[in-house]
Parts: structure tokens; C-alpha cells; sequence
């Protein structure tokens, strides 16, 4: 089974994703970073340059790619659930795990990085607040486990999800 890591953004995915990966030794697939690397472009520039519709529409590709892959774990971008299809893609072989956060300890993780291009607005935390808002039912209803990572450091989080019985039962069926 394939590790899959969902979540808003700042939850802390990628981070925790590189550790259970290294603990599992295995391969380790970031869809943002492998679409920066594709593309040769940063998500910041593909979405002022393309927009946000070409932006999930390579997304999907590299989440249809990964997907098929065996025994790997995985971090997705925050609005991978706004494509259903991705989710298909992603449960076919992997187990789904919600990493989540207040709005608050989000804003205070990403307003520290330059390279969040949907809080380039007026008042980043109610745009959190309203994205949060209206992805939270995705998030929940797409996942085998949640975690709430407001209070704890990477590795924390990724002793947490290796510690769960339920992706422990999946990594050994």
C-alpha cells in the first residue's frame, strides 16, 4: 500500500511525508515539487502565468502518475481533493491521511513562506478561514485517518501516523 498524505496547506505533509518515508524505506513523491520540476516552473508562477485551472490540470497528471506507483508515500497539494478523480486515483493503492490544522497555526506556518499563491490577498487568514471552510468536508470524507498536527513538531506527527493501527493494518495487508 502507498502512504498518502492529504491536507490543507501548512499542515505539514511534505515534512511528515519525507519521515515516514525514511522510516519505511521508501520512495518519497511531493505531486507540487514534481510539478515544479516537470513544468520548470514554481506553483507561484503557474498560477499567475496559467492560471489555477492549467495548475489542477497538471496536478491531475502527476497524481494519475504517482498513483500507480507501489509501496510509496506521497504528499499532496492542498486542493488535490477538488478533483474527485484524484482521489480515485490515489485510494486505488494507497491509504489516505488527513493532516489538519487551526487556520490560526496555519497562517503562522505559511505566512513565513513566499510561495503560497492563493494567500497573495488582502487578508490571508480569512482567506484560510474561508478555503478551510469549504475544503474541511473533503478532507474528511476522502480520508482513512486524521491527524490534528496544530501542536506537534514533523516527526511527532509521523511517530503518530506509524503508531496508528489502522496504517499499520494497511502497511501489512
Amino acid at each position: 500500500m502507498n502512504l498518502v498524505f492529504i491536507g490543507f496547506m501548512s499542515t505539514g505533509k511534505s515534512k511528515t511525508g519525507e519521515i515516514v518515508s525514511r522510516s519505511l524505506n521508501r520512495s518519497f513523491f511531493d505531486t507540487d515539487a514534481l510539478i515544479e520540476e516537470r513544468f520548470c516552473l514554481s506553483i507561484v508562477d503557474i498560477f499567475k502565468n496559467l492560471g489555477e485551472v492549467s495548475f489542477r490540470q497538471l496536478e491531475a497528471e502527476i497524481v494519475k502518475e504517482v498513483s500507480e506507483k507501489d509501496s510509496v508515500v506521497i504528499s499532496c497539494g492542498g486542493g488535490v481533493v477538488l478533483n474527485f478523480e484524484n482521489i480515485v486515483f490515489l485510494r486505488k493503492k494507497g491509504i489516505i491521511i488527513n493532516l489538519y490544522a487551526s487556520a490560526e497555526v496555519i497562517y503562522e506556518r505559511a505566512k513565513r513562506e513566499d510561495k503560497r499563491p492563493l494567500l497573495k490577498c488582502r487578508d490571508p487568514l480569512k482567506k484560510i478561514r474561508s478555503l478551510l471552510n469549504f475544503r474541511k468536508k473533503f478532507y474528511s470524507d476522502y480520508c482513512d485517518f486524521s491527524l490534528n498536527t496544530d501542536d506537534l513538531a514533523p516527526n511527532e506527527v509521523a511517530d503518530g501516523i506509524l503508531k496508528n493501527d489502522v496504517v499499520m493494518r494497511s502497511l501489512l495487508s
